[in-house]
């Protein structure tokens, strides 16, 4: 008789293009998913309306310490993940509901979104592109060898809409209240500071923690 061979595990990965910290932790948390043969769901989703439903402040409405210390975080990961990140953006903050609905329209399409995911995460914080605009986040979907101008026409559908609203859901019933967030057998794993820690719960194959413990 021969071994059982465990399922294939999942990861929801729940994500913003307008997050620096989705930026930062993308590489290293597809890094992680890649080595486990973890097989990752994307979830693209508006960070506004998720942080009104669990409490969290848009970045205006923050404390100004939190926001300085925000900028000194930023400075900090940037220098540890090694990437040219600007920390003030010409282009940010923008709605990123395009961009984001773009990567769901890639993904109804048949596509692996990973590398469109990064190219527009990447034009926001290194290139200082317009991701507010349409023919950049097409020029984005190209240059990963994607039809941009279409996927841009597809994100603006009532269909990708709904698919995007629905994430939204799926976020605050998982308890995701910020981006990125990792989402393994229901354990939260919120930033991408937390990759260590969801690699070693991959690692040991654990059991998910719970908020109910006694």
């Amino acid at each position: 008789m021969s071994p059982t061979t465990a399922a294939p595990r999942s990861l929801d990965y729940f994500f913003s293009s307008v997050s620096p910290w989705t930026f930062l932790g993308h590489g290293p948390v597809m890094a992680v998913a890649a080595r486990h043969g973890v097989t990752v769901r994307f979830h693209p989703v508006s960070l506004g309306p998720v942080f009104a439903e669990t409490g969290g402040l848009p970045l205006p409405k923050r404390a100004p310490p939190r926001q300085r210390y925000r900028i000194l975080e930023l400075q900090r990961w940037r220098e540890k993940r090694g990437v040219a990140l600007n920390v003030h953006p010409a282009h940010w903050p923008f709605d990123g509901t395009l961009a984001d609905q773009t990567i769901i329209a890639a993904m109804e399409a048949g596509h692996a979104p990973g590398d469109l995911m990064g190219r527009i995460f990447s034009g926001v914080w290194e290139r200082q592109e317009n991701l507010g605009l349409p023919e950049v986040i097409a020029a984005c979907a190209d240059a990963v060898g994607l039809p941009g101008a279409e996927l841009v026409a597809a994100a603006d559908t009532e269909k990708i809409a709904a698919i995007y609203l629905e994430n939204r859901a799926k976020a605050l019933a998982a308890d995701v209240f910020g981006a990125p967030s990792y989402v393994l057998d229901g354990e939260v794993f919120w930033g991408q500071d937390r990759i260590d820690l969801l690699d070693e719960a991959l690692t040991s194959g654990r059991a998910p923690y719970r908020p109910d413990v006694a």
